[in-house]
């Protein structure tokens, strides 16, 4: 029997606020609450708003391994990754080298673009087909004007793991800055920006049980001085971005910091097995086969090519909320960037399916999940005849 509504299998898209994180929001919501303007320091109402900020800073900061007058709020990842870009090449007085690669979020590919229309040089590296970028690409790659290097810590339709710690000390080592997309990575892979060589960083709540429309970015003691706002008209969080501040999101991406796991806990122990049981199965059918790395990988993530014929990942949606691309990516309808990166054909890439778990999946779900696929599969080949 179908379930009553789709199971959800798309963590890597959104996560749901987890119930602790709403009740530490709601302590900044409503008149009898904290929800004075962090920015108005000469009351109560405010000093208590702003108090709430800094606890919340400092457990984002203490979660990555920060000093937490490093890390700058912002809306969400997309602005932190415009911010370390954008900023950066601003604080430059020519034009460098951008050295990126192809199967980035559009966030940080778009402003690339961007730089690269102000006459930035950029280098788009290209994965092997597991979808890795590794250190020694980067390093063959370094040009004597490149000033920024951005790569992701994991993919976000892959779930590939990037060897960044790796990295950083390369490009440390060349003289450049170096900015990580984290969006995907905080409770899955080690962060640790007090020894890692990483001079930005980009965050965003969303993606770990914290609310949306809030992010923030690491800056470190080598970009802080190139680093240039983006948001002006009040010189808030240091200068670096202007705006009043939303004591709520902010309390609750604190929160959801504070809760985040870490590679090799428990949680991230039932994932992986979570994830081996829902390989197994999915494996076992016919025609299906994983995209990216089986084994540079959080378990988190799963995307899968499906080869039978007749096959629509739309059929799943009335059962499976599943993605067949990033959710950025979705409303263009395209074959996904980062799979045609990988050497897929459209028509392989249009029917590969990102499957991604998280806090609240379980094995009933995973089994119900296979079932579906099952069915889907049996239905496209019963279709050929």
């Amino acid at each position: 029997m179908p379930p009553a509504s789709p199971l959800y299998f798309d963590y890597a898209a959104t996560t749901p606020v987890d119930d602790r994180v709403i009740e530490m929001m709601l302590t900044c919501l409503g008149r009898h609450s904290h929800f004075g303007n962090p920015a108005s320091s000469g009351h109560g109402f405010g000093q208590a708003a702003r108090s709430a900020v800094e606890t919340a800073r400092q457990q984002v900061a203490q979660r990555v391994g920060a000093q937490a007058e490093q890390v700058i709020w912002t809306s969400g990842a997309t602005e932190s990754n415009n911010l370390a870009l954008k900023g950066i090449a601003q604080g430059f007085a020519e034009p460098g080298h951008l050295l990126t690669s192809a199967i980035e979020h559009k966030a940080v590919l778009d402003t690339a673009s961007e730089l690269e229309r102000l006459g930035w040089a950029v280098t788009r590296l290209q994965p092997a087909r597991d979808g890795v970028i590794r250190a020694e690409q980067v390093a063959d790659a370094l040009r004597a004007q490149t000033r920024l290097v951005s790569l992701m810590a994991v993919n976000n339709e892959l779930g590939t793991v990037t060897d960044f710690a790796a990295i950083g000390e390369q490009v440390r080592a060349h003289g450049a800055l170096f900015h990580v997309d984290a969006a995907q990575a905080v409770g899955k892979v080690k962060l640790d920006l007090a020894q890692q060589a990483v001079d930005l960083m980009s965050f965003s709540a969303h993606k770990v049980y914290g609310p949306k429309g809030i992010g923030a970015l690491y800056v470190g003691p080598r970009a802080l001085p190139v680093l240039r706002a983006q948001m002006h008209g009040g010189g808030h969080e240091r200068g670096m971005r202007s705006g009043t501040l939303p004591s709520h999101q902010i309390v609750g991406m604190g929160c959801a910091f504070a809760l985040a796991g870490q590679p090799g806990d428990a949680e991230y122990v039932r994932l992986q097995r979570l994830s081996q049981r829902l390989q197994d199965g999915l494996l076992a059918l016919p025609g299906v086969r994983l995209n990216g790395s089986a084994s540079e990988r959080v378990p988190h993530t799963l995307n899968l090519c499906v080869e039978a014929s007749g096959f629509n990942s739309a059929a799943l949606a009335s059962e499976l909320a599943v993605s067949s691309t990033s959710a950025c990516n979705s409303a263009s309808n395209a074959p996904s960037h980062v799979l045609l990166a990988l050497g897929l054909e459209p028509h392989a890439a249009r029917n590969s399916v990102r499957i991604s778990l998280g806090r609240y999946s379980n094995d009933s779900e995973v089994d119900a999940a296979i079932a579906v696929f099952t069915r889907a599969i049996n239905a496209a080949s019963v279709a050929l005849w």
